[in-house]
């Protein structure tokens, strides 16, 4: 009962927003045809009901079976098999991804039939699978994930080169809609449950980045998609938009035809796991039938959420877009602009995503900053989409080369954990809202304004709701990295020899306490600023609770560097250190000066 109410609680807080937002535009500047607020406002209860019950499912049964399918890649003593299992995953669920089967629809309406619903999907999840299985080649070698991701987009923007802009704003569209509210969290149980299972100093920044980095897959697919075919650009022409009648029977109608589709797309996945139960896992029937029950759920809320958007909401979204298109086309970037500020915060994903920095931060970046930076950036994407679509001049790349370029500058510069939320969280922003209601809104907008394209213009408003938190979270980041360095910079500049008796000792001990691996970087940067030598303890221990050196709880895997230096050097060695190794940003690693008497000193 708890769960259902936090589930309703959120996508309540999601719907509200933007359907207060859809009444006052439709009572101050586009009225429209009663039957269609009709539809809508039975669309966004089939909404609601939908997605949480969808949620509800995700919760009880995918998220598990992400944690057990990631037990078996991680213990399968076959690299292969760990790669052909990851990429079978990776297809499976997004193909059965809610946002992705809707933008299916929306690029084949379009496109007029020329680009079918299914060969997008199947295209997309193929891309999706293979870098999620490349992410697991990359956890499994260590390789840089901010490395990773630089050679992906290098890659990307040299396609786009060769790739007509119809298929460049379908493909960063494809992108965010597949990290949804289905793929986000499988493939984040996935990525954690991974990094715990192998463990290791890196578990903790292994643990981010596999949504980011699957969200490329698409981009890639739907370019090669272009050159393989030799497509350069999409011939059919768009299917003409007819409001249609009453309220309930086309709502009702499109259930018997939503719920089918959830059953086919979410059944392949079910199958696999339901096999390696029977030969591996064994659950217990109790577990096993809790596991069923949410995937039931998981359907129903599929098919009910699928119904609600197709028979009412993006139809709302589509009828707006194109009044304002047609008589309020100087308001597009504002409305654009309050638009993208109210679905973000909406978006429950968002809140999770702050508790997640929060924590990493310790605090010092609290959730409101967080918020009010995302709120700030998704609205100004979607303002600036709109700009896009009314001047003809202004693309895509524009805006998605110099941000996801600063994006991977940046990413050299803060801290590799930073790193893989931030791509982790261009999926947090596109969610039901922008997959359903805002894209239908933009093609609305572009089919009425003569200088726009609805395929060129009409989509990649998602791409850029998937930048901006990218670049968001990376700005934080280094902002976060620059007040640690200091504050830690100025606490350790405080230290004077003075503040040492000097009638008492006339040298000190420098201890570093380090992860393992950095104690000759210690040794070396020492030795620069005039010591002699040094003494390195290894302290990997057991789980005893009372291993402790210097009053300090010994922790596994670090590395404890003791130097005896006098007193005028020893602050020329301490600031060094703390600079070029960077302590101010590892809050698990420090340096400390102790006193040391002449006979003790002498002695070392």
């Amino acid at each position: 009962m708890e769960l259902i109410k936090e589930k309703s609680k959120e996508v309540l807080a999601s719907l509200l927003p933007i359907m207060g937002l859809v009444f006052v535009i439709n009572m101050t500047l586009v009225p429209v045809d009663l039957d269609l607020v009709g539809r809508f406002i039975l669309g966004g209860l089939f909404l609601f009901v939908g997605l949480s019950v969808f949620l509800i499912g995700v919760e009880v049964s995918m998220e598990k079976i992400g944690k057990y399918m990631a037990e078996e890649i991680v213990t399968s003593k076959f690299i292969l098999k760990a790669i052909g299992l990851t990429f079978v995953l990776g297809f499976l669920i997004t193909v059965a991804e809610p946002d992705l089967l809707i933008l299916g629809k929306q690029i084949e309406d379009a496109s007029g039939g020329d680009l079918g619903s299914s060969l997008i999907v199947y295209v997309v999840s193929f891309g999706v699978g293979l870098m999620i299985s490349l992410g697991i080649v990359r956890t499994f070698k260590g390789f840089a994930f901010n490395k990773l991701m630089a050679i992906i987009y290098g890659l990307i923007f040299v396609l786009t080169i060769f790739v007509a802009e119809e298929f460049l704003a379908i493909s960063f569209d494809a992108s965010g809609a597949t990290t949804g509210a289905l793929t986000t969290p499988f493939v984040l149980a996935l990525g954690n449950g991974i990094a715990r299972y192998r463990g290791g100093e890196n578990s903790e920044k292994d643990s981010f980045g596999l949504v980011g980095l699957m969200s490329s897959g698409p981009i890639l697919g739907i370019m090669f998609l272009s050159i393989l075919s030799g497509q350069s650009k999409i011939e059919g022409g768009g299917e003409a938009f007819e409001v249609i009648e009453g309220v309930f029977a086309p709502v009702f109608s499109e259930l018997l035809s939503t719920l089918p589709e959830a059953l086919t797309a979410i059944l392949p996945l079910v199958l696999l796991f339901l096999a390696f139960n029977y030969f591996k896992f064994k659950l217990d029937k109790e577990e096993i039938y809790a596991i069923l029950v949410g995937i039931i759920f998981t359907v129903l809320g599929l098919g009910v959420f699928l119904a609600g958007v197709n028979a009412g909401f993006m139809e709302m979204g589509r009828t707006l877009g194109m009044g304002l298109g047609e008589n309020y086309v100087k308001l597009l970037p504002i409305i654009g602009l309050i638009m993208g500020m109210i679905v973000v915060l909406a978006e429950p994903a968002v809140h999770v995503l702050g508790e997640q920095i929060e924590d990493v931060s310790g605090g010092s970046i609290p959730q409101k900053a967080i918020k009010i930076t995302l709120s700030i950036g998704v609205g100004i994407a979607i303002g600036l989409s709109m700009l896009r679509i009314m001047i003809v001049d202004l693309k895509l790349w524009h805006f998605l080369l110099p941000g996801f370029l600063l994006a991977i500058i940046l990413s050299f510069y803060v801290d590799p954990i930073f790193v893989g939320i931030a791509f982790d969280a261009g999926g947090v922003a596109s969610g039901p809202m922008t997959a359903t209601f805002i894209l239908a809104f933009a093609q609305g907008a572009a089919e009425l304004i003569d200088s726009a394209d609805v395929l060129v213009d009409g989509f990649g408003i998602i791409a850029m709701v998937a930048m901006t938190p990218i670049l968001s979270i990376m700005l934080l980041g280094a902002l976060f990295k620059l007040e640690r360095k200091k504050a830690d910079l100025d606490e350790v500049q405080s230290y004077e020899p003075s503040e040492i008796p000097a009638y008492a000792y006339q040298d000190v001990a420098v201890v570093a306490i380090v992860d393992r691996g950095r104690a000759d970087e210690v040794v070396d940067i020492a030795r620069s600023e005039g010591a002699t030598g040094a003494t390195i303890l290894h302290a990997r221990r057991s789980d005893n609770p009372a291993s402790r050196i210097f009053d300090l709880e010994l922790q596994a895997e670090k590395e404890i560097i003791y130097l005896v230096t006098d007193l005028g050097s020893s602050h020329n060695i301490v600031n060094a250190i703390v600079d070029e190794l960077d302590l101010s940003h590892h809050s698990e690693e420090l340096i400390f000066v102790l006193p040391v008497e002449a006979s003790m000193s002498t002695a070392l």
